[in-house]
């Protein structure tokens, strides 16, 4: 359950982050560095999120 858990709180950020990105994309100006780094946390979460669902289908 607790693999589940932490899977749903990525998820939760993941979904923030592409919140963020939008939002900042979308401002007049944008700074192209920031977009870069939500986008760099995005990957990360999304690569943190493959690696959990690897290790689930492995346990099972």
């Amino acid at each position: 359950m607790a693999i589940k858990a932490h899977m749903e709180t990525l998820n939760q950020r993941h979904q923030e982050l592409e919140a963020a990105i939008a939002a900042e994309t979308k401002a007049p100006g944008f700074d192209d560095l920031r977009v870069v780094e939500l986008k760099r946390q995005k990957l990360k979460i999304k690569d943190q999120l493959e690696e959990l669902r690897t290790q689930t289908k492995m346990a099972s």
